[in-house]
């Protein structure tokens, strides 16, 4: 049996790119973010790039995160196998902190002026007490790669996951297989894949 974890090779960011080491994204700056999705979608958004989510906690927009285990996590509910994050670059622009539930630019923070709502970790607006972002236009957001889970064997006390094989680096993304043949469980590495 196997579990799931997230990782990434963690080589220098991209040109002009900031780590995820200040709690709040500063104006105009660019920063390496991450959006959770499942294979399908994220087929769909490397040949379309992003659209604007209908609506959502912040309203219209493109919802991402700094904070790669956040991304990990979504889509919320769905099998853990056929997850993959989509590691992006952003100029974040002009952006509106939104501290708390209702607050009075929740939705309408674009309207003001701002190109990304950030949530603060730990501010009571997310379950998880992670940050969120939230990116009104697509077109600031360049996609960097993808990055797979991978499977590493349970150990007492973990959940279970079926373990499943990851394309190898360059590959397009493709519907992944059970590793399970022959009674053996081979074990998947993380790997960024880069945008072709």
């Amino acid at each position: 049996m196997s579990r799931v974890q997230w990782a990434e090779v963690d080589f220098d960011p991209p040109p002009g790119a900031i780590r995820l080491l200040t709690p709040q994204p500063a104006d105009g700056k660019t920063y390496v973010m991450y959006h959770g999705t499942t294979q399908a979608s994220a087929q769909s958004i490397l040949a379309r790039g992003f659209r604007q989510s209908k609506d959502g906690m912040l309203g219209r927009g493109v919802y991402l995160s700094r904070d790669l285990e956040k991304a990990s996590r979504y889509p919320i509910g769905h099998p853990e196998w056929d997850k993959v994050v989509i590691k992006v670059k952003v100029n974040v622009g002009k952006v509106k902190a939104i501290t708390k539930q209702n607050h009075p630019l929740q939705k309408t923070w674009h309207d003001h002026g701002y190109d990304t709502a950030w949530v603060p970790p730990n501010c009571g607006m997310t379950e998880s007490g992670l940050e969120e972002d939230c990116v009104w236009d697509p077109r600031r957001i360049v996609i960097l790669g993808v990055i797979y889970p991978f499977m590493v064997p349970v150990q007492v006390g973990y959940p279970a996951v079926d373990a499943v094989e990851g394309p190898a680096v360059g590959d397009v993304i493709h519907q992944q297989d059970p590793l399970r043949r022959d009674g053996v469980t081979r074990i998947r590495t993380s790997q960024t894949i880069p945008k072709r």
